[in-house]
């Protein structure tokens, strides 16, 4: 088992804390990730060609699931968390993992295609997530889309012990709608041991309103 050393950072590590991280791609596998990263690149609806981003990649199990679909996108997966990223490298040469905060990206305006984002949200403050939701609206291309899957309920106990915020799909579909985007019907789906989970698909209209 490789060795995580505790390291300073003003974000959350990709298993809560550094030294839980070796056991973080079996525990997510065992309560159901991997379900929601294939429902999510499906309603994604990715095609050849398409320039891709996501936020929050941990280790990179939703970016390898998206090029693995798809081998023709040109992806980029952000991360705060150096060790979970030493991770994501590990798994794929052919995505751009690269350490950045979802709240300051550092990408041109309407560079991306779509935007991806899974289990991520719900660490964020209400500043944060409003930074974050505007960041998202910049750098989409208008006629592009974000599509994000969360925690409306948690079904087991892998999280940090002083509860992140989980918000209703009601909440998040106004932050999307709040930040410009037009949010379809979020999809909202209980799995036994993952929980209550909501997919939401924001479209950055092609022309301005």
């Amino acid at each position: 088992m490789t060795k995580v050393t505790p390291i300073e950072h003003d974000y959350l590590p990709a298993a809560g804390r550094d030294a839980l991280l070796p056991l973080y791609d079996a525990m997510t596998r065992l309560y159901g990730a991997r379900w929601a990263h294939r429902r999510l690149v499906r309603r994604a609806d990715l095609s050849s060609g398409l320039r891709v981003l996501e936020i929050g990649c941990g280790t990179g199990n939703l970016a390898v699931a998206a090029k693995r679909s798809q081998p023709g996108i040109a992806l980029t997966a952000l991360d705060p968390d150096p060790l979970a990223l030493q991770r994501a490298h590990r798994k794929s040469v052919e995505i751009d993992f690269e350490r950045g905060y979802s709240q300051e990206l550092r990408f041109a305006d309407g560079v991306f295609d779509r935007a991806l984002s899974a289990f991520m949200v719900h660490h964020l403050d209400d500043e944060s997530t409003k930074n974050t939701v505007a960041e998202l609206f910049r750098v989409i291309r208008p006629g592009g889309a974000v599509h994000i899957v969360d925690f409306v309920e948690l079904g087991h106990t892998f999280a940090r012990r002083d509860q992140p915020t989980f918000r209703s799909a009601p909440e998040v579909s106004k932050q999307l709608t709040d930040a410009g985007f037009a949010v379809e019907k979020p999809e909202v789906v209980r799995r036994r041991m993952l929980g209550t989970v909501a997919f939401y698909a924001a479209i950055k209209p092609a022309t301005d309103q």
